[in-house]
């Protein structure tokens, strides 16, 4: 292995000023040494030093001969540790696939070295690329197996990077609360390290998940800590990054003094330093602010020098935030056609977005963390000095024997009990065949009876639907169809049909609620609804549907407050969303122009109490009495919107069938509020 010596003399020569103390110590002593296994370690120790330099190039030299040493002495150890490091090198350089084969490599012969460190460590780095690659499921397998050895023996280093890996994938699949739990330990962990530049980012880390979670004071807590532990001269690209942020954590409660003063100075930073990215954070937040002040003029100039900038990166995030800045500038100055468009443009790149961002595994990840445990329980098992192997094979073949006496009992108990029913069965068939013949014909004539009532039932139900179908969907159908025939004959010009487009989409919108409102009453009328109750989060079904209704609420300018938490309910989800968004449109529907709308949801009794709020037109007591019966009432909405009379009795039929129950509060021209009332677990039967 002359070679070795050679490459590790010229790089100590060529290249000794401009390494570290620890890299020049080990190429000189490496030089030195003879062929044996601690020139192997040696060599390793420098091929880790040269991987954190980044000297990939070099590394990967010393890895080739050192992988061939350790094949000459049969030293396994050292040919995991070079495929090892062989398999980080080709990740960071986004070569997947040989990375994957030198880690799988490198994990073969660590567990036939029983290298609990070895396996964990080579684990971690599997789990980090899949979730870089976006494969959560398989990066949380490998990184929770690889932490729990790491806190074992005190590994700070790779046990900061496994905390990483975790609040990455937690975060891409939307689980806040564990993304933030995993970014704690990390920053703690980078704390004990004295690693600034993983302080840095966990704390920024930490500041996004509050603000997710809408706590915007705490946000601006880590962000201010983040501002106040940055470096001018290397970290200008972060200190763009924050600053606009914590302008608007100040903007999401109204503080625009607090909130103009940071983004003001992100903005200027960030043209000093021509970061493209910083710039546009700070425009559109600038706007936003500027739109909420009534500077329209302004709010202008700025939201579309965002929007120039955003069309040219692939900031999807801003360029999302733009579509929706520019609709509200639009719909602001009565431009309702352009108003249109962006709305149009704001929901096709969110879709776009809401499917790349789908989350790959099922939210709840505890299955996961006890498959670990199982596993490493079984490792250890597995992994036992050779005495008690030897006590195991005697045990093996006890249980051999004892099997076999048990299967030879088994046939002859079935061969005697086979016999028994043969000569039972010929004494009773007769009788049975008697039997089954009175009970089929009981049978058809239970068969035809209920037929009979199921008939009846279905024909009420035929003349209701016709009934609405011929009066409500065919009001709005032919209102649509009457617009499109003006428009066909050329009796109204296009800037006069345009000036229609509300209305008629008004209509459209009638007639897809009526629409869905129809095959939900008739399928639980028919009997054909089921439930299939799990445990569901309340507040991300009251954000779905909130997020339906948004346009209807951004054009009667309503005002939502949200007082929802994170709680379960044991119940059906199609059925919930169906009960929560019938209550929101209905909300929205009787409210008027500037009216508030609140929803909420809090423990009570061991139940969920679920409440919708609105400060609209009200009920009156009159109309109380008529509201969840299956008899068809309905009013018009304050924009003269239409209904089916059916919402609310299917609301009451879906919540009866989930074991909870509905009930309602309203005074006329003050408000009303409807409550749900749903089990938080399994019904005991």
């Amino acid at each position: 292995m002359n070679r070795l010596i050679v490459l590790a003399a010229f790089f100590a020569i060529l290249y000794g000023h401009a390494q570290t103390k620890k890299i020049d110590s080990l190429a000189i002593q490496l030089a030195y040494q003879k062929q044996d296994l601690s020139k192997v370690d040696t060599s390793i120790e420098l091929i880790k030093a040269l991987y954190k330099t980044q000297d990939y190039q070099k590394a990967l030299l010393y890895i080739s001969e050192t992988e061939q040493l350790s094949i000459s002495l049969n030293y396994n150890k050292g040919i995991a540790e070079a495929n090892y490091y062989k398999a980080l090198i080709y990740s960071n350089k986004n070569d997947y696939y040989n990375a994957i084969d030198h880690f799988n490599k490198s994990k073969k012969l660590f567990s036939d070295l029983n290298d609990s460190i070895g396996i964990a460590k080579v684990s971690n780095s599997i789990g980090l690329i899949e979730i870089k690659r976006g494969n959560y499921s398989t990066g949380l397998v490998n990184s929770l197996a690889a932490i729990k050895i790491f806190e074992t023996q005190n590994l700070y280093e790779d046990l900061g990077a496994a905390y990483n890996n975790l609040a990455e994938a937690y975060f891409q699949t939307h689980q806040i609360d564990k993304a933030l739990e995993f970014n704690m330990k990390a920053l703690n962990i980078r704390q004990r390290l004295k690693d600034s530049t993983g302080i840095k980012m966990s704390t920024k880390n930490i500041a996004r998940l509050y603000s997710e979670r809408k706590e915007h004071r705490k946000a601006i807590e880590y962000y201010e800590a983040v501002l106040a532990m940055l470096n001018p001269e290397t970290d200008q690209k972060l200190r763009g990054e924050v600053l606009p942020r914590i302008g608007e954590e100040y903007l999401k409660f109204n503080d625009y003094d607090k909130a103009s003063e940071y983004l003001m100075e992100g903005l200027k930073y960030n043209r000093k330093t021509n970061n493209n990215d910083g710039i546009l954070r700070a425009l559109n937040s600038i706007g936003h602010l500027n739109l909420e002040k009534k500077n329209t003029r302004l709010a202008e100039s700025q939201i579309y020098e965002a929007h120039e900038l955003a069309k040219n990166t692939e900031n999807t995030e801003e360029l999302l935030k733009n579509y929706k800045l520019l609709m509200t500038l639009d719909s602001t100055k009565g431009k309702f056609q352009n108003a249109y468009k962006w709305q149009r443009e704001y929901f096709t790149l969110k879709h776009l977005i809401d499917r790349e961002n789908q989350p790959k595994l099922p939210t709840n990840t505890d299955s996961i963390e006890e498959i670990i445990e199982k596993k490493s329980e079984a490792d250890t098992v597995v992994i036992t000095p050779h005495n008690a192997t030897v006590g195991q094979n005697d045990q093996v073949k006890n249980l051999k024997l004892l099997s076999y006496g048990l299967i030879i009992a088994f046939l002859t108990a079935l061969t005697i009990l086979l016999l028994i029913y043969l000569k039972r069965k010929s004494s009773i068939q007769y009788t049975q065949e008697l039997e089954t013949k009175n009970t089929q014909i009981q049978l058809q004539h239970d068969a035809i009876m209920e037929q009979k009532r199921d008939l009846e039932e279905i024909n009420n139900i035929k003349d209701r639907l016709f009934s609405i179908v011929s009066h409500d969907l065919k009001d709005s159908i032919s209102s649509i169809k009457g617009f499109l025939d003006l428009l066909n004959e050329e009796n109204i010009s296009k800037e006069e049909f345009n000036e229609l487009i509300p209305e008629l989409s008004e209509n459209a919108n009638n007639a897809s609620l009526l629409l869905f409102n129809l095959l939900n009453w008739s399928k639980s009328q028919m009997q054909n609804l089921e439930p299939n109750p799990e445990l569901l989060n309340i507040q991300e079904i009251f954000h779905d549907k909130i997020n339906l209704v948004e346009p209807k609420i951004e054009q009667k300018r309503l005002v939502v407050i949200d007082e929802t938490q994170r709680e379960f309910v044991y119940a059906d989800k199609s059925m919930v969303e169906i009960i929560i968004q019938n209550l929101i449109t209905n909300a929205v529907k009787f409210s008027r122009v500037g009216d508030i709308i609140t929803i909420s949801n809090k423990e009570h009794h061991g139940k969920s109490l679920i409440c919708v709020e609105d400060t609209g037109v009200g009920i009156s007591k009159e109309n109380l009495k008529k509201l969840f019966k299956n008899n068809n009432f309905t009013t018009i909405g304050t924009q003269n919107e239409k209904g089916t009379g059916l919402g609310l009795t299917i609301c009451k039929e879906l919540v009866e069938l989930n074991h909870g129950r509905i009930w309602v509060e309203s005074i006329v021209n003050v408000g009303t509020k409807f409550y749900i009332e749903l089990p938080k677990k399994k019904m005991q039967e």
